[in-house]
């Protein structure tokens, strides 16, 4: 099974002088701890802060590296956390790392070079969903959509993972919701025949602040379920 397909090229280039994991961060924006996991496996580069580490390395990435996935090769993904509509929890670093889990998936031949990240479903916001209801219990697999918005703009039907945060940035809502894009406004719908879920709605107005941030961190390509055994 193929891991992170940069890591090698990665670690070889920071024992070149004057190279360190503090001044790779700084140059592609990221904190330090961050590097740390991708040099520990734990965390993807993206395409940019792939080019932008062979900016800071001087050295070209190596073409094999830029190669997709071969049909029916896995990927490692973390499970870091459950989705949940309307259900805020506190953000806490340190238990999150506790307690995440890695798993395996087929890779994604349309986004090759994207970090994978995956979730537990919980509450019924999406068990209307067509053609495929996303249920409690299910786990879904996302790319980071981050990674992949520069080839894959957002448009109309995209089911995604939306991040709620408020409480200056101390509470935080992870939900599925399926994308209704307008001309002045996004809306992120549940499909639910549960009636208390309602859409959330982003209006055009960048100056509009009602206290919570909305962002989309993941496009949702894969729901995964377990038959139980009886």
């Amino acid at each position: 099974m193929r891991g992170n397909p940069y890591l090698d090229w990665l670690i070889e280039n920071l024992k070149a002088p004057g190279k360190s994991q503090s001044g790779l961060a700084r140059h592609i924006g990221l904190q330090a701890s961050m590097v740390n996991k991708i040099v520990n496996g734990k965390r993807k580069l993206s395409s940019k802060e792939l080019a932008d580490a062979a900016s800071y390395f001087g050295q070209p990435i190596p073409q094999a590296e830029l190669e997709h996935s071969a049909p029916g090769s896995m990927t490692s993904a973390v499970v870091v956390g459950v989705v949940e509509a309307g259900t805020f929890r506190e953000v806490d670093e340190l238990a999150d790392d506790y307690e995440r889990v890695e798993i395996y998936v087929p890779a994604d031949d349309k986004f090759p070079n994207a970090r994978v990240m995956a979730f537990d479903v919980a509450g019924d916001s999406m068990n209307r969903l067509e053609p495929r209801p996303i249920l409690p219990g299910d786990r879904i697999a996302c790319v980071a959509y981050e990674d992949v918005a520069h080839i894959m703009p957002l448009r109309d039907g995209m089911v995604v993972v939306v991040e709620r945060v408020r409480a200056g940035g101390h509470m935080r809502e992870w939900s599925v919701k399926q994308l209704e894009i307008y001309d002045d406004r996004q809306e992120l719908h549940p499909r639910s025949s549960n009636p208390k879920h309602k859409p959330i709605v982003i209006d055009r107005d960048l100056d509009a602040d009602d206290g919570t941030s909305v962002e989309i961190v993941g496009l949702v390509r894969r729901v995964i379920n377990d038959i139980p055994l009886s």
